[in-house]
This record gives structure tokens, C-alpha cells and sequence, in this order.
């Protein structure tokens, strides 16, 4: 039998969502191992006075299996 865990973690990137993903799942990837997934719960921009994006965030939950 197996047991996962889920853990929600924020990331972002001036660049893009995908961007902000990968670096999300990078980063918990340096303490976590056996990730099987991800969802993306909730994206969100930051915008500067004209309306332009200049930066991208994503909410994630990360699933991996309990050793």
C-alpha cells in the first residue's frame, strides 16, 4: 500500500506561469523526494500602473509518496 502527501507551496517568475511552476517544483524537489504531481490551484498576476504583467504567481499542491 501506498500513502502520498500533499503540500500547497507559492512560487513566481517575471516570465511566465509555466516558468513559476517549474521553479515551484525545483525548489521543493531539493528537499523532497518521490514527487508524483502537481496541481495548479490558483494563478495570479502582479501588474505595475499601466497594466502591464510584471510578474506571474501560481498556488501548487505537490503530491509525492510518504517513505
Amino acid at each position: 500500500m501506498s500513502v502520498a502527501k500533499i503540500i500547497e507551496v507559492s512560487a513566481s517568475s517575471k516570465t511566465s506561469v509555466e516558468d513559476a511552476v517549474r521553479s515551484g517544483i525545483k525548489k521543493v524537489a531539493e528537499t523532497v523526494k518521490g514527487i508524483q504531481g502537481a496541481w495548479v490551484n490558483e494563478t495570479k498576476v502582479v501588474t505595475d500602473g499601466d497594466g502591464n504583467i510584471i510578474e506571474w504567481r501560481v498556488n501548487l499542491r505537490i503530491t509525492f509518496l510518504v517513505q
